[in-house]
C-alpha cells in the first residue's frame, strides 16, 4: 500500500478535553454528548460521523463517474453515529449513513450505494468492527 496522507491531530483531557491538528484547522474543545453533559462543544462521535459522511460522499463521486451518472450537487449523506453501551460494560459505536442522491432512480442509487461503501476508506475500515445500516432516501 501507498501511503497517500497522514492527519495527525492531539487529544488532551479525552472526551471533556480538547483536539488540535498540526496545521492548526482543528483547535476546538470538546464535551460528552448532549444528554451526557450540557453540550455546546462537539464530540468524539459528531466528528467520526463528519468525517464518515464526506468521505462517503467522495465514494459516491468516484462510483457515479464509473456508471456515467452526475450527482446532482444537493444530494448528501447524512451519518447518523451512535454511542452504545454493551452488555458487558463496554461501549461501541453503530452507523447509520443516509444517502439521498437526488434524481436517480432507486435501483440504482442503491447499487451506487453498495459499491461507494466497498471503496470508501471508513467503510473499509469499520468493516467487521462496525455495524453500518445503508438507506437510500
Amino acid at each position: 500500500m501507498e501511503k497517500i496522507y497522514t492527519a495527525e491531530v492531539t487529544a488532551t483531557g479525552g472526551r471533556k478535553g480538547h483536539v488540535k491538528s498540526t496545521d492548526g484547522v482543528i483547535d476546538m474543545a470538546l464535551t460528552v454528548p448532549v444528554g451526557m453533559s450540557s453540550g455546546g462543544k462537539t464530540n468524539p462521535e459528531q466528528l467520526f460521523a463528519a468525517g464518515y459522511a464526506a468521505c462517503f460522499q467522495s465514494a459516491l463521486m468516484v462510483v457515479s463517474a464509473k456508471h456515467q451518472e452526475q450527482l446532482d450537487p444537493s444530494s448528501t449523506v447524512t451519518a447518523h453515529v451512535d454511542l452504545l453501551k454493551k452488555d458487558d460494560g463496554g461501549y461501541a459505536l453503530g452507523v447509520k449513513l443516509a444517502v439521498d442522491l437526488k434524481g436517480v432512480d432507486k435501483d440504482k442509487a442503491k447499487k451506487m450505494v453498495d459499491e461507494a461503501h466497498q471503496i470508501c476508506p471508513y467503510s473499509v475500515g469499520t468493516r467487521g468492527n462496525i455495524e453500518v445500516d445503508l438507506q437510500v432516501v
